[in-house]
């Protein structure tokens, strides 16, 4: 809770900025309930002291169902689908959400020179942070964990390359602007994923989807779980697990290809006597 409100006056928190903090935990449903239920008797008590009328803790916010709650990643089809339909101004950052694993404020708060070309990486230290009302910020990463310095692919450095010749930079040096050269606000990404949605036939998915592709496509090629929680910038491997496990190969999986792999240098198949499955 302090990463995002510890600088605010405690009178000045809105509901529906609980709820995206809430939102935006990423944690088991069950441990989600168990953080928010401590911030909620933060602002109760803060009630009872009168320091605060009312409590932005109401029965509004809406908390994630343990049921169910496995992340289903997009497939590689839909993320294309997504990056074709959106407008050719955000077409990079969807590609680099993609590519990069990032959470969307981490992407949104991305400049120039915290991409490194040469080397392939890019330094997240901050994220773009927009509230209602106030002028949009960088502000520090959601944990000192989410500091980091991750590998990117070549044709995501490609895409920032073409965009920022296209577009240049904006406010605060970033490379991602609306159409009049300000900062994107999170309503407004969500407003342009939705637009596309519609045009691409893809449902059911936000903007945070992409991170859950991006860490699927790691998985999928053999990345540890250290590997994957480095990656996306989680505080404990537990949280990566929390998340993912399902997405990881048993290792009855994993000896099979690795076997299969190995032996088809040795062993020419012959296809028409493969056992039947």
């Amino acid at each position: 809770m302090l990463p995002t409100f510890g600088a605010r006056q405690i009178a000045t928190i809105r509901t529906s900025e609980v709820q995206a903090w809430v939102s935006g935990l990423e944690l088991a449903p069950s441990t989600v309930t168990v953080v928010y239920g401590k911030a909620a008797a933060i602002f109760r008590a803060a009630v009872e002291d009168r320091v605060i009328a009312h409590s932005p803790c109401t029965r509004r916010i809406r908390l994630p169902r343990a049921d169910g709650a496995e992340v289903v990643p997009m497939s590689a089809e839909q993320v294309r689908a997504m990056v074709d339909a959106v407008d050719g101004r955000y077409r990079a950052l969807l590609v680099l959400l993609a590519g990069s694993a990032l959470r969307p404020g981490e992407a949104l708060g991305v400049t120039v020179e915290r991409c490194d070309f040469l080397r392939r990486t890019i330094r997240v230290d901050r994220q773009l942070v927009t509230v209602a009302g106030e002028p949009p910020r960088l502000a520090p990463t959601k944990t000192p964990a989410s500091v980091r310095t991750i590998p990117v692919p070549s044709i995501v450095l490609d895409e920032l390359a073409a965009h920022l010749e296209r577009f240049g930079t904006g406010e605060l040096g970033l490379i991602f602007t609306d159409s009049k050269g300000d900062p994107i606000r999170r309503n407004a990404l969500g407003h342009l994923w939705r637009r596309a949605a519609t045009i691409a036939g893809v449902e059911g998915f936000t903007p945070h989807s992409l991170r859950h592709y991006a860490a699927s496509v790691l998985i999928d090629q053999g990345a540890s779980v250290k590997a994957v929680q480095r990656h996306l910038g989680h505080a404990s491997a537990t949280t990566t697990l929390d998340t993912y496990a399902h997405l990881w190969p048993d290792a009855e999986d994993v000896a099979r290809r690795a076997l299969e792999a190995g032996l088809a240098h040795v062993v020419e198949r012959d296809d028409s006597q493969a056992v039947m499955q």
